[in-house]
Protein backbone atom coordinates (compact mmCIF):
# COMPACT_ATOMS: atom_id res chain seq x y z
CA UNK A 1 0.00 0.00 0.00
CA UNK A 2 2.85 2.38 1.02
CA UNK A 3 4.14 1.17 -2.33
CA UNK A 4 1.16 2.44 -4.49
CA UNK A 5 0.43 5.75 -2.47
CA UNK A 6 4.41 6.64 -3.27
CA UNK A 7 4.01 5.86 -7.16
CA UNK A 8 0.70 7.94 -6.95
CA UNK A 9 2.58 10.92 -5.26
CA UNK A 10 5.01 10.63 -7.97
CA UNK A 11 2.48 10.67 -10.93
CA UNK A 12 0.30 13.56 -9.94
CA UNK A 13 4.05 15.34 -9.23
CA UNK A 14 4.77 15.12 -12.58
CA UNK A 15 1.36 16.44 -13.51
CA UNK A 16 1.55 19.27 -11.35
CA UNK A 17 4.81 20.22 -13.24
CA UNK A 18 2.79 19.83 -17.13
CA UNK A 19 0.26 21.51 -15.73
CA UNK A 20 2.50 24.79 -14.71
CA UNK A 21 4.19 24.31 -18.16
CA UNK A 22 1.25 24.02 -19.92
CA UNK A 23 0.02 27.54 -18.01
CA UNK A 24 3.39 29.63 -18.87
CA UNK A 25 2.99 28.90 -22.24
CA UNK A 26 -0.54 29.79 -22.28
CA UNK A 27 0.81 32.65 -20.50
CA UNK A 28 3.49 34.12 -23.04
CA UNK A 29 0.49 33.31 -25.64
CA UNK A 30 -1.29 36.11 -24.23
CA UNK A 31 1.11 37.94 -23.63
CA UNK A 32 1.80 37.70 -27.61
CA UNK A 33 4.31 35.06 -28.01
CA UNK A 34 1.59 32.82 -30.01
CA UNK A 35 2.04 29.46 -30.66
CA UNK A 36 1.05 28.33 -33.87
CA UNK A 37 -2.73 27.03 -34.82
CA UNK A 38 -1.62 23.65 -35.33
CA UNK A 39 0.45 23.23 -31.94
CA UNK A 40 -2.98 24.60 -29.82
CA UNK A 41 -5.02 21.97 -31.84
CA UNK A 42 -2.91 19.11 -31.05
CA UNK A 43 -2.76 20.00 -27.24
CA UNK A 44 -6.70 20.44 -27.05
CA UNK A 45 -7.37 16.61 -28.93
CA UNK A 46 -4.78 15.90 -26.16
CA UNK A 47 -7.07 17.03 -23.39
CA UNK A 48 -10.22 16.23 -24.66
CA UNK A 49 -9.08 12.55 -24.86
CA UNK A 50 -7.64 12.52 -21.87
CA UNK A 51 -11.01 13.56 -20.26
CA UNK A 52 -12.49 10.72 -21.89
CA UNK A 53 -10.58 8.22 -20.57
CA UNK A 54 -10.48 9.93 -16.90
CA UNK A 55 -14.22 9.38 -17.24
CA UNK A 56 -14.05 5.45 -18.55
CA UNK A 57 -10.92 4.44 -16.06
CA UNK A 58 -13.15 6.56 -13.36
CA UNK A 59 -16.02 4.88 -14.33
CA UNK A 60 -14.10 1.25 -13.96
CA UNK A 61 -12.18 2.08 -10.53
CA UNK A 62 -15.56 2.34 -9.15
CA UNK A 63 -17.22 -0.34 -10.38
CA UNK A 64 -14.73 -2.48 -9.34
CA UNK A 65 -14.42 -0.41 -5.99
CA UNK A 66 -18.34 -1.10 -5.39
CA UNK A 67 -17.95 -5.35 -5.56
CA UNK A 68 -14.71 -5.29 -4.28
CA UNK A 69 -16.36 -4.05 -0.98
CA UNK A 70 -19.64 -5.98 -1.18
CA UNK A 71 -18.32 -8.30 1.35
CA UNK A 72 -17.57 -5.36 3.80
CA UNK A 73 -21.13 -3.76 3.42
CA UNK A 74 -23.84 -3.84 6.38
CA UNK A 75 -24.79 -7.99 6.70
CA UNK A 76 -28.35 -9.33 5.86
CA UNK A 77 -30.72 -7.40 8.02
CA UNK A 78 -32.91 -9.67 10.54
CA UNK A 79 -35.58 -7.39 11.44
CA UNK A 80 -38.39 -5.70 10.13
CA UNK A 81 -37.45 -2.29 10.11
CA UNK A 82 -33.77 -3.32 9.29
CA UNK A 83 -35.20 -4.26 5.87
CA UNK A 84 -36.89 -1.11 5.32
CA UNK A 85 -34.51 1.60 6.23
CA UNK A 86 -31.82 -1.07 3.81
CA UNK A 87 -34.44 -0.80 0.95
CA UNK A 88 -35.05 2.98 1.54
CA UNK A 89 -30.68 3.33 1.58
CA UNK A 90 -30.01 1.85 -1.40
CA UNK A 91 -32.88 3.63 -3.21
CA UNK A 92 -31.35 7.29 -2.51
CA UNK A 93 -27.64 5.98 -3.52
CA UNK A 94 -28.74 4.36 -6.45
CA UNK A 95 -30.50 8.13 -7.46
CA UNK A 96 -27.81 10.46 -6.36
CA UNK A 97 -25.22 7.38 -7.95
CA UNK A 98 -27.44 8.02 -11.29
CA UNK A 99 -27.30 11.69 -11.34
CA UNK A 100 -24.16 11.65 -10.44
CA UNK A 101 -22.89 9.82 -13.01
CA UNK A 102 -25.35 11.57 -15.60
CA UNK A 103 -23.97 14.81 -14.84
CA UNK A 104 -20.29 13.98 -14.63
CA UNK A 105 -20.33 11.90 -17.86
CA UNK A 106 -22.06 14.96 -19.69
CA UNK A 107 -19.70 17.40 -17.95
CA UNK A 108 -16.48 15.44 -20.00
CA UNK A 109 -18.53 14.59 -23.19
CA UNK A 110 -18.69 18.33 -23.00
CA UNK A 111 -15.18 18.99 -22.41
CA UNK A 112 -14.57 16.30 -25.46
CA UNK A 113 -16.94 17.51 -27.79
CA UNK A 114 -16.44 21.32 -27.62
CA UNK A 115 -12.81 21.76 -27.42
CA UNK A 116 -11.47 24.46 -29.07
CA UNK A 117 -11.77 24.29 -32.92
CA UNK A 118 -10.51 27.55 -34.77
CA UNK A 119 -13.41 27.02 -37.79
CA UNK A 120 -16.22 26.91 -34.84
CA UNK A 121 -17.70 29.89 -34.02
CA UNK A 122 -19.51 29.73 -30.12
CA UNK A 123 -22.45 30.43 -29.39
CA UNK A 124 -23.63 32.40 -26.38
CA UNK A 125 -26.88 31.37 -24.64
CA UNK A 126 -27.54 34.61 -21.53
CA UNK A 127 -30.42 33.27 -20.19
CA UNK A 128 -32.27 29.72 -20.89
CA UNK A 129 -35.80 30.00 -18.18
CA UNK A 130 -37.01 26.53 -19.67
CA UNK A 131 -33.51 25.08 -18.96
CA UNK A 132 -33.36 26.54 -15.07
CA UNK A 133 -36.92 25.34 -15.00
CA UNK A 134 -36.18 21.69 -15.09
CA UNK A 135 -32.92 21.50 -13.63
CA UNK A 136 -34.85 22.59 -10.68
CA UNK A 137 -38.26 21.37 -10.67
CA UNK A 138 -37.28 17.73 -11.57
CA UNK A 139 -34.55 17.70 -8.44
CA UNK A 140 -36.98 19.44 -6.03
CA UNK A 141 -40.07 16.55 -6.91
CA UNK A 142 -36.93 13.78 -6.50
CA UNK A 143 -36.00 15.46 -3.27
CA UNK A 144 -39.45 15.33 -1.69
CA UNK A 145 -40.07 12.07 -2.34
CA UNK A 146 -37.09 10.60 -0.68
CA UNK A 147 -37.52 13.39 2.31
CA UNK A 148 -41.08 11.83 2.87
CA UNK A 149 -40.28 8.46 2.13
CA UNK A 150 -37.56 8.67 5.10
CA UNK A 151 -39.46 10.58 7.28
CA UNK A 152 -42.65 8.30 7.12
CA UNK A 153 -40.24 5.26 7.74
CA UNK A 154 -38.72 7.05 10.89
CA UNK A 155 -42.10 8.03 12.13
CA UNK A 156 -42.70 4.44 11.95
CA UNK A 157 -39.25 3.19 13.52
CA UNK A 158 -39.72 5.74 16.75
CA UNK A 159 -43.31 5.12 17.05
CA UNK A 160 -44.75 4.08 20.17
CA UNK A 161 -44.19 0.19 20.70
CA UNK A 162 -47.10 -2.45 20.34
CA UNK A 163 -48.81 -3.27 23.55
CA UNK A 164 -47.71 -7.28 23.31
CA UNK A 165 -44.10 -5.68 22.86
CA UNK A 166 -41.66 -7.98 24.91
CA UNK A 167 -39.85 -5.51 27.19
CA UNK A 168 -35.88 -6.11 28.09
CA UNK A 169 -33.90 -3.21 29.61
CA UNK A 170 -30.31 -2.70 28.91
CA UNK A 171 -28.38 -0.92 30.63
CA UNK A 172 -24.35 0.02 30.30
CA UNK A 173 -21.47 0.27 32.34
CA UNK A 174 -17.92 0.42 32.47
CA UNK A 175 -17.65 -1.95 31.52
CA UNK A 176 -20.37 -4.57 30.45
CA UNK A 177 -24.06 -4.45 30.34
CA UNK A 178 -26.80 -5.25 32.68
CA UNK A 179 -29.66 -7.31 31.03
CA UNK A 180 -33.38 -6.78 32.89
CA UNK A 181 -36.36 -8.93 31.84
CA UNK A 182 -40.16 -8.03 32.82
CA UNK A 183 -40.68 -11.51 34.55
CA UNK A 184 -42.74 -13.69 33.46
CA UNK A 185 -45.77 -12.65 35.33
CA UNK A 186 -46.22 -9.18 33.81
CA UNK A 187 -44.79 -6.78 30.75
CA UNK A 188 -43.84 -4.44 33.01
CA UNK A 189 -40.32 -3.37 34.07
CA UNK A 190 -40.25 -2.68 38.28
CA UNK A 191 -38.64 0.49 38.94
CA UNK A 192 -35.11 1.38 39.63
CA UNK A 193 -32.94 4.04 41.90
CA UNK A 194 -29.27 4.65 41.74
CA UNK A 195 -29.58 5.03 45.40
CA UNK A 196 -30.57 1.34 45.54
CA UNK A 197 -27.16 0.09 44.14
CA UNK A 198 -25.13 -2.19 46.45
CA UNK A 199 -22.77 -5.33 45.74
CA UNK A 200 -25.47 -7.47 45.09
CA UNK A 201 -28.36 -4.88 43.35
CA UNK A 202 -26.21 -3.83 40.72
CA UNK A 203 -29.50 -1.91 38.66
CA UNK A 204 -30.26 -0.75 41.88
CA UNK A 205 -34.23 -2.36 42.02
CA UNK A 206 -36.75 -0.72 43.84
CA UNK A 207 -38.26 -3.63 45.96
CA UNK A 208 -41.25 -0.89 46.95
CA UNK A 209 -42.36 -0.96 43.55
CA UNK A 210 -44.64 -4.68 42.91
CA UNK A 211 -43.65 -4.54 39.16
CA UNK A 212 -39.69 -5.43 40.26
CA UNK A 213 -40.97 -8.76 42.55
CA UNK A 214 -40.47 -10.97 39.09
CA UNK A 215 -38.18 -8.90 37.01
CA UNK A 216 -34.88 -11.26 36.20
CA UNK A 217 -31.72 -10.76 35.25
CA UNK A 218 -29.51 -12.16 32.85
CA UNK A 219 -25.94 -11.62 31.51
CA UNK A 220 -27.12 -12.86 27.73
CA UNK A 221 -29.78 -11.18 25.61
CA UNK A 222 -32.18 -13.35 24.66
CA UNK A 223 -35.28 -12.22 21.79
CA UNK A 224 -38.51 -13.77 20.34
CA UNK A 225 -38.62 -13.90 16.49
CA UNK A 226 -41.78 -12.07 14.88
CA UNK A 227 -42.36 -10.38 18.20
CA UNK A 228 -41.87 -7.51 18.98
CA UNK A 229 -39.22 -6.03 21.17
CA UNK A 230 -39.41 -2.64 23.85
CA UNK A 231 -35.73 -2.20 24.62
CA UNK A 232 -35.18 0.73 27.69
CA UNK A 233 -31.89 1.61 27.55
CA UNK A 234 -30.30 3.16 30.19
CA UNK A 235 -26.12 4.35 31.31
CA UNK A 236 -24.91 4.17 35.17
CA UNK A 237 -21.62 6.10 34.37
CA UNK A 238 -20.96 7.46 30.88
CA UNK A 239 -22.05 7.72 27.51
CA UNK A 240 -22.75 4.20 25.79
CA UNK A 241 -24.31 2.98 22.79
CA UNK A 242 -26.33 -0.13 21.93
CA UNK A 243 -25.81 -1.62 18.60
CA UNK A 244 -27.12 -4.47 16.95
CA UNK A 245 -25.91 -4.74 13.14
CA UNK A 246 -27.75 -7.30 11.92
CA UNK A 247 -31.09 -6.15 13.69
CA UNK A 248 -30.46 -2.37 12.72
CA UNK A 249 -30.72 -0.99 16.48
CA UNK A 250 -28.49 1.87 17.29
CA UNK A 251 -29.55 3.46 20.21
CA UNK A 252 -26.69 5.77 22.51
CA UNK A 253 -27.62 4.75 26.33
CA UNK A 254 -27.52 8.61 28.31
CA UNK A 255 -26.63 8.90 31.78
CA UNK A 256 -29.80 10.57 33.35
CA UNK A 257 -31.77 10.35 30.27
CA UNK A 258 -33.19 6.93 29.48
CA UNK A 259 -33.74 6.16 25.54
CA UNK A 260 -35.56 3.61 24.61
CA UNK A 261 -36.11 1.14 20.46
CA UNK A 262 -38.68 -1.22 19.73
CA UNK A 263 -38.17 -3.28 16.76
CA UNK A 264 -39.39 -7.00 15.78
CA UNK A 265 -36.49 -9.62 15.16
CA UNK A 266 -37.01 -11.59 11.52
CA UNK A 267 -34.26 -14.07 11.39
CA UNK A 268 -33.40 -16.31 14.54
CA UNK A 269 -29.97 -17.07 15.63
CA UNK A 270 -30.35 -21.20 13.69
CA UNK A 271 -31.63 -19.86 10.41
CA UNK A 272 -28.43 -16.81 10.44
CA UNK A 273 -26.62 -19.71 11.53
CA UNK A 274 -27.34 -21.88 8.05
CA UNK A 275 -27.40 -18.87 5.89
CA UNK A 276 -23.96 -17.94 7.08
CA UNK A 277 -22.93 -21.86 7.36
CA UNK A 278 -21.72 -21.05 10.43
CA UNK A 279 -22.40 -23.30 13.11
CA UNK A 280 -20.81 -21.34 15.71
CA UNK A 281 -22.31 -17.83 14.81
CA UNK A 282 -23.82 -15.49 17.46
CA UNK A 283 -25.61 -12.15 16.92
CA UNK A 284 -23.13 -9.71 18.97
CA UNK A 285 -24.50 -6.61 20.86
CA UNK A 286 -21.95 -4.14 21.03
CA UNK A 287 -21.17 -0.42 22.29
CA UNK A 288 -20.44 2.12 19.80
CA UNK A 289 -19.21 4.89 22.24
CA UNK A 290 -15.91 5.15 23.25
CA UNK A 291 -16.22 4.67 26.60
CA UNK A 292 -12.96 4.39 28.36
CA UNK A 293 -10.09 1.88 28.03
CA UNK A 294 -12.73 -1.02 28.23
CA UNK A 295 -14.30 -0.12 25.61
CA UNK A 296 -13.06 -2.55 23.21
CA UNK A 297 -14.49 -5.55 25.59
CA UNK A 298 -18.32 -4.02 26.05
CA UNK A 299 -20.01 -6.99 23.96
CA UNK A 300 -22.86 -9.93 25.09
CA UNK A 301 -24.05 -12.52 23.00
CA UNK A 302 -27.73 -12.29 21.48
CA UNK A 303 -29.48 -14.97 20.72
CA UNK A 304 -32.93 -15.13 18.53
CA UNK A 305 -35.26 -17.63 19.63
CA UNK A 306 -38.07 -19.32 17.96
CA UNK A 307 -41.35 -17.88 20.21
CA UNK A 308 -42.10 -21.28 22.07
CA UNK A 309 -37.81 -21.58 22.66
CA UNK A 310 -38.00 -18.51 23.79
CA UNK A 311 -41.06 -18.74 26.27
CA UNK A 312 -39.53 -21.66 27.80
CA UNK A 313 -35.89 -20.23 28.57
CA UNK A 314 -38.09 -17.26 30.22
CA UNK A 315 -40.15 -19.91 32.09
CA UNK A 316 -36.98 -21.17 33.33
CA UNK A 317 -35.16 -18.26 34.67
CA UNK A 318 -35.62 -17.42 38.22
CA UNK A 319 -36.22 -13.55 39.53
CA UNK A 320 -33.72 -11.59 41.11
CA UNK A 321 -35.75 -11.85 44.45
CA UNK A 322 -36.02 -15.51 43.90
CA UNK A 323 -31.95 -16.05 43.92
CA UNK A 324 -31.53 -13.08 46.53
CA UNK A 325 -34.26 -13.47 49.40
CA UNK A 326 -32.51 -11.39 51.77
CA UNK A 327 -34.36 -8.44 49.99
CA UNK A 328 -37.71 -9.07 51.59
CA UNK A 329 -36.58 -6.74 53.90
CA UNK A 330 -37.05 -3.86 51.35
CA UNK A 331 -40.58 -4.93 50.59
CA UNK A 332 -42.81 -2.74 52.54
CA UNK A 333 -45.36 -4.11 54.47
CA UNK A 334 -48.45 -3.87 52.18
CA UNK A 335 -46.72 -5.86 49.57
CA UNK A 336 -44.97 -8.46 51.45
CA UNK A 337 -47.68 -10.96 50.83
CA UNK A 338 -47.64 -10.47 47.44
CA UNK A 339 -43.08 -10.63 47.61
CA UNK A 340 -43.61 -14.13 49.40
CA UNK A 341 -44.65 -16.17 46.29
CA UNK A 342 -41.54 -14.94 45.11
CA UNK A 343 -39.57 -16.44 47.94
CA UNK A 344 -38.09 -20.36 47.68
CA UNK A 345 -39.23 -22.43 50.72
CA UNK A 346 -35.13 -23.59 50.69
CA UNK A 347 -32.28 -20.78 49.92
CA UNK A 348 -30.87 -20.77 46.80
CA UNK A 349 -27.03 -21.29 46.87
CA UNK A 350 -25.44 -18.67 44.19
CA UNK A 351 -21.71 -18.01 43.04
CA UNK A 352 -19.61 -15.22 42.56
CA UNK A 353 -21.72 -14.19 39.64
CA UNK A 354 -25.38 -14.28 41.20
CA UNK A 355 -26.25 -17.29 39.65
CA UNK A 356 -27.86 -20.45 40.50
CA UNK A 357 -25.41 -23.16 42.04
CA UNK A 358 -27.18 -25.91 43.80
CA UNK A 359 -30.20 -26.03 46.72
CA UNK A 360 -29.39 -26.00 50.69
CA UNK A 361 -30.89 -28.56 51.90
Amino acid sequence: MNYLVGLLSVVFFILAIAVISKSLKLNKNLSGENESDSALDSHNNTNAVGFLLFWLFGTIAGVWSFIHAQPDFLPEAASEHGVRTDSMFWISMAIVTLAFFITNSLLFFFAFRYRNDNNRKATFYPVNHKLEIVWTIIPAIVMAILVFTGWRTWRDITSQAPSNAVVIEVTGHQFGWYVRYAGNDDSQLGNVNYKLIDETNNLGLDFSDKNTFDDFTANELHLPKGVPVLLKIRAQDVLHSVYLPFQRVKMDAVPGMPTKFWFTPTISTDEMRAKLGKKDFNFKLNCTEICGRGHFGMAITVFVDEPADFKKWTSEQKPFLTMNPAYLTKVPENLKAKASKYIPAEPIATDSTGTEAVSIK
